[in-house]
């Protein structure tokens, strides 16, 4: 039955206007984004095959092109039109950060790093740089690597540190693996970055390991 058939207000696009997009399920918000379904199938039938095809949102956040056009209905319309919504939304919260102070906006920062390494599929190591009054200046992706490794270089930051002017830093990177938990690695690495930054008068405010939904505060467990 098309979403058109249904009663007015059990139709996602006028449930989500009464009762605001929180409201509505993952298929709902979907089945909005989409707008039509496929022969036999409503929009919201269609956003159910997606969910579970793909079994999280990160994953088809991340999917690509051959994957995502692997359902039928899909394709690379759909696909242009979905990386310009996550795209679109990434930089709405670049800009929150560019004008706000991340000591009161963290939930912000870590939506945003959510959105800019959640669903990479290899190691991505990602460096905010703040002025004076927390402001972000700049995002960097300084180092990549493979699915389970990335060499970082603490001589670059500091370069790019400098560059940028930055009074502070907020050191980032993912594990695709999909567990956000720092190994001894990321600690020594941590560590040796802040002495290094702090040579220059750079401090290390924060660095976030991220994987999927799950976000790691090295500040929040005091491993700062």
């Amino acid at each position: 039955m098309a979403i058109t058939d249904w009663p007015v207000e059990q139709r996602p696009r006028e449930r989500l206007i009464r009762l605001g997009p929180e409201a509505l399920s993952d298929a709902e918000l979907l089945a909005v984004f989409l707008r039509v379904g496929v022969a036999g199938k409503s929009a919201v039938d269609l956003a159910r095959d997606m969910t579970d095809h793909f079994g999280s949102l990160n994953r088809l956040f991340s999917a690509s092109l051959n994957d995502f056009s692997a359902i039928n209905g899909l394709g690379l319309a759909k696909f242009a039109q979905l990386q310009a919504v996550l795209e679109l939304t990434r930089r709405a919260l670049a800009e929150k950060l560019r004008i706000g102070d991340h000591l009161n906006s963290p939930q912000i920062v870590t939506q945003y790093l959510q959105l800019l390494l959640g669903n990479k599929s290899y190691e991505s190591f990602t460096v905010l740089f703040l002025d004076v009054k927390n402001h972000v200046i700049s995002t960097s992706e300084l180092f990549r690597g493979t699915l389970a490794h990335t060499s970082v270089y603490p001589r670059e930051i500091v370069k790019s540190a400098l560059s940028h002017n930055a009074a502070s830093v907020i050191l980032a990177h993912n594990h695709p693996t999909g567990i956000a938990k720092p190994s001894a690695a990321d600690h020594h690495l941590t560590s040796m970055l802040k002495q290094s930054l702090s040579m220059v008068d750079v401090r290390v405010l924060d660095h976030f390991i991220v994987a999927g939904n799950t976000v790691y505060s090295f500040s929040e467990h005091g491993d700062l």
